[in-house]
């Protein structure tokens, strides 16, 4: 059988931008799920309060990144690789619509010593899943069909924000995306040093455009870009 590892530190990057609508909410469930963690929120430049609410926050779990310009997604997570310290680091969005209560799903393969890497899909079929824009599942099916075709992997959900990765498998990887890029880099680049890659299925309470979603059709074609770009050239 197979052991449980018990006793490791979990650091979770938030990046954050424009979230003053849940960045408090968000802070309060992460700090309740039952793990020794790090919480690492980088605040990309928010100009809507978000960054006056981190200011005010004192938790020893809790430390608070402030950007002096908006980067993007993709530079928050770097800015946020360079601090962790954990023995897992996990990717959290700020805007509620994953949720943290579902920490021991995605942990569960890499505790167990299954996976290096873990994705939780929005398509693999558990839990809620709000009905929302139809081109947008569309254009998320078909870059993750085409990452797959490239690294040869058989995921349902490349883009997802959901993605834990241990310490080891982190090793050597250099992020360049600044924005939404990052997804397809990074799946790019652990394909490619051959880890034990798991998918596990994850709630989604998606937004709309009213309640701050932030991607649009530009992200998905420089996401196209980067699949081919980070795949395919040296």
């Amino acid at each position: 059988m197979t052991e449980i590892k018990t006793d490791f530190l979990l650091s979770i990057i938030i990046p954050a931008y424009n979230e003053k609508a849940t960045i408090r909410e968000l802070l309060e469930t992460v700090i309740t799920t039952p793990y020794t963690k790090e919480i690492i929120v980088v605040d990309d430049w928010s100009v809507d309060g978000t960054r006056d609410i981190l200011l005010k926050i004192n938790h020893p779990e809790i430390k608070v990144v402030l950007h002096e310009k908006n980067i993007g997604k993709g530079g928050a997570i770097r800015t946020g690789l360079e601090l962790v310290s954990g023995d897992y680091v996990l990717i959290q969005d700020a805007d509620l619509e994953y949720d943290p209560s579902e920490y021991h799903v995605l942990l569960k393969p890499l505790i167990s010593g299954r996976a290096d890497v873990v994705y939780g899909s929005r398509f693999a079929g558990h839990g809620a899943h709000r009905v929302l824009y139809f081109w947008h599942y569309v254009g998320n099916k078909f870059l993750t069909l085409l990452s797959n075709v490239f690294t040869d992997l058989n995921l349902t959900d490349m883009e997802t924000c959901y993605k834990v990765f241990t310490k080891e498998a982190l090793k050597g990887i250099r992020i360049n995306e600044s924005r939404f890029g990052f997804e397809p880099e990074i799946t790019a680049k652990i394909a490619k040093k051959r880890l034990r890659i798991y998918e596990v299925p994850v709630s989604y309470y998606g937004r709309t455009y009213e309640d701050g979603k932030k991607i649009d059709w530009k992200d998905g074609v420089w996401a196209l870009w980067c699949i081919i770009r980070y795949n395919l050239l040296p």
